[in-house]
């Protein structure tokens, strides 16, 4: 009887995107930039080519095969060369949870005997389709392949599922609600609200605008997840002063606001610190940011004067398919916890804003829960976790750390807090692996900390009116990945007053940083979470007992993990972009869904968010890149001389502005 081959699970995180990807592969492994340029066989044996988008990455950059009874990597001559546990090797022998580090990725390296092991990296937390808000007892949505196998007596009906065109005849004749407008909101969240106020900005009338949506307020969820990751009202957002969804022209930016009304309470001296910051920053002094309060009251502000609700229904979407007279069909559920019922909504310009599906949690994590049902201690920074801080308050205890970015940063802040009232708090942070050096870029290169990589704030403006921008809608679409992954995505904020924190944490001893691979999680017998890892230097199995974990590791945006958006893929074979998201052109849209009719004219989809990331424009969740994605859509429609939308003309811009200052209808 032969033994089973031993395989690799090699499990990265896409720089670009933040999926994490964990396949396992039989050996030989070639791994490169290029796939054609990596060998597809090597003295016989099939290669497993895995090609990783960064320019920091050679064509064939290095190979991993057994050499005897070993596992080795050898570098094949690359530029920027490969480093093993944080050492450049031309040629290593690999043990089981080493960390390869080539350009911008960290690999981990654990052995995988069992060829039939092929659980995910990641498992989800699900938001609650009645409370919107994140639900870890919540099964994963249905998300069928093929959704004309959906029973007879659902909603929405198979007809309508089996047909990629549907008569409005045949919609009618259901007996359901049907109400006819112009323009259709998908999603009912910021990306809604900043598309529709723009629109109503361009002269559409709010009567002939539908938004569907789970909760009336446009912020809702974002607010809910802000305040569970311990971003209160009173706390500033990682955003930059003139990114304001309620003001698409940035004047007057937040930082101005604030400094107006500080001034009005009396306070002179802090009106001119903020003032003084503006004008300084970033060289003399640190980018403002907004506190989270101000923005959610500005957009209240902004909701009234556009008549957000008059606009808004109460909806979660189920289906949406082309009608033969060149609009969509909407399918969507009134539904509540007391009755059942459904609707349908036709229009003729469709606009997806969904958010993110879901929240990526760490399936050793997940695990760990179903097994011992303990939901309290094993929390998800996204979920309401706040007794974990008022039990470490009142009682002191450990906590242990998964992740290392924006949310995980507000997570020991929040830590810090309570230490102030309780000094038997211990923070124990554990990483994959060491960060040596930040994304790189031609010249430029991230700053790294103790660790933490940190974002600029400027990247997100730069990315949407800089020669970044230029330079990702001119690149063809297979090398937008590439430039995506070595920008980077959304990191650590830089602030000295978070980076003191971590200082002063090293440095007395109640905060550390550990690296390892994570075996699995046990809890013991004084009901103590048990975490054990395979830790690098020492290449031995250690355990980290604490009694709370935090999984601070994102969200997740992937289109296939949306029942709405999958059901549109397979529909309509829709392709998706090189990071497996929505495939939209440079004004937002999905071309493939236009509908043509002869005597109605075109239905245009767009989409914007997380969900198009991967296309001609990089932050698209920021709050500027939600105003840009709606900015090109609007002014495609007006371009193409669809009624009722006018041109953001430096007239009407003016006019609407004066309107903005004043909180007059856009009418």
């Amino acid at each position: 009887m032969n033994p089973q081959p031993l395989r690799l699970r090699l499990t990265w995180k896409d720089t670009a995107t933040g999926d994490c990807r964990s396949p396992i592969l039989d050996l030989p492994i070639a791994l490169g930039r290029i796939f054609e340029a990596m060998p597809a066989t090597i003295n016989g044996k099939r290669v497993s080519r895995i090609a990783l988008s960064s320019s920091q990455i050679s064509r064939f950059h290095g190979v991993i095969a057994t050499e005897g009874n070993s596992i080795v990597i050898t570098d094949t001559g690359s530029r920027n060369g490969t480093f093993v546990n944080g050492t450049r090797q031309t040629r290593c022998v690999l043990a089981n949870g080493d960390m390869l580090q080539i350009g911008p990725y960290a690999i981990g390296i654990s052995f995988a005997v069992n060829s039939a092991e092929t659980h995910s990296v990641n498992s989800h937390i699900f938001f609650n389709p009645q409370t919107n808000g994140p639900d870890p007892a919540l099964a994963p949505p249905m998300v069928s392949p093929h959704p004309q196998t959906a029973s007879s007596g659902e909603f929405p009906p198979i007809a309508f599922l089996q047909a990629n065109q549907i008569t409005v005849r045949s919609i009618q004749l259901m007996g359901l609600p049907v109400v006819e407008v112009d323009w259709a909101a998908v999603g009912g969240g910021l990306g809604s609200f900043i598309w529709v106020d723009l629109l109503r900005i361009c002269g559409v009338k709010a009567d002939r605008i539908a938004v569907l949506g789970m909760e009336e307020q446009p912020y809702a969820r974002y607010r809910r997840l802000c305040l569970n990751s311990q971003i209160p009202l009173r706390e500033r957002l990682r955003s930059n002063s003139d990114a304001c969804p309620d003001n698409i022209w940035g004047w007057p930016p937040y930082a101005l606001r604030e400094s107006w009304q500080e001034l009005l309470k009396g306070r002179l001296g802090m009106s001119l610190k903020l003032m003084w910051q503006v004008f300084a920053e970033p060289t003399f002094a640190e980018t403002y940011t907004p506190r989270a309060g101000n923005v959610f009251d500005a957009i209240d502000r902004e909701t009234l004067r556009i008549g957000w609700s008059q606009m808004f229904r109460y909806g979660r979407v189920l289906g949406i398919r082309k009608t033969d007279d060149g609009r969509y069909a909407i399918a969507y559920s009134r539904s509540n916890a007391n009755q059942r019922d459904h609707a349908f909504l036709i229009a003729k310009y469709v606009h997806l804003a969904t958010g993110y599906p879901a929240i990526q949690f760490l399936p050793d994590l997940q695990e760990y829960r179903e097994k011992t049902q303990d939901f309290n201690s094993v929390v998800n920074a996204y979920e309401n976790h706040d007794s974990v801080y008022q039990k470490l308050e009142a009682k002191g205890g450990s906590v242990l750390i998964r992740g290392r970015g924006i949310v995980a940063s507000r997570v020991v802040q929040r830590i810090y807090e309570a230490r102030q009232r309780n000094r038997n708090i211990q923070v124990l942070h554990l990483m994959r692996s060491p960060k040596p050096q930040g994304n790189k870029f031609n010249l430029a290169v991230r700053q790294v900390e103790n660790h933490y990589e940190f974002q600029p704030f400027n990247w997100p403006k730069a990315s949407w009116g800089g020669e970044l921008r230029v330079m990702l809608e001119k690149a063809q679409p297979e090398l937008r990945p590439q430039l995506l992954a070595d920008w980077g995505g959304t990191t650590t904020a830089n602030r000295s007053d978070w980076r003191r924190i971590i200082k002063e944490g090293l440095s007395q001893g109640w905060y550390q940083i550990t690296f390892g691979e994570v075996e699995r999680v046990e809890r013991d017998s004084q009901n103590r979470t048990v975490t054990y890892i395979q830790e690098k230097e020492l290449k031995g199995q250690i355990k980290l007992e604490a009694d709370f974990i935090i999984d601070a590791t994102g969200l997740d945006a992937k289109v296939k993990t949306s029942p709405l958006l999958n059901d549109l893929v397979v529909q309509y074979n829709l392709p998706l972009n090189n990071l497996g998201r929505l495939s939209v052109n440079n004004d937002f849209e999905v071309p493939e869904l236009r509908n043509t009719s002869p005597t109605h004219g075109e239905g245009r989809v767009y989409a914007a968010g997380a969900i198009t990331l991967g296309g001609a424009y990089a932050p698209v969740d920021s709050f500027l890149g939600l105003q840009y994605a709606a900015l090109r859509s609007v002014e495609s429609l007006a371009v193409d001389g669809v009624p009722g939308v006018g041109k953001l003309s430096v007239w009407r811009s003016f006019v609407q502005w004066l309107k903005w200052i004043f909180n007059k209808s856009p009418d």
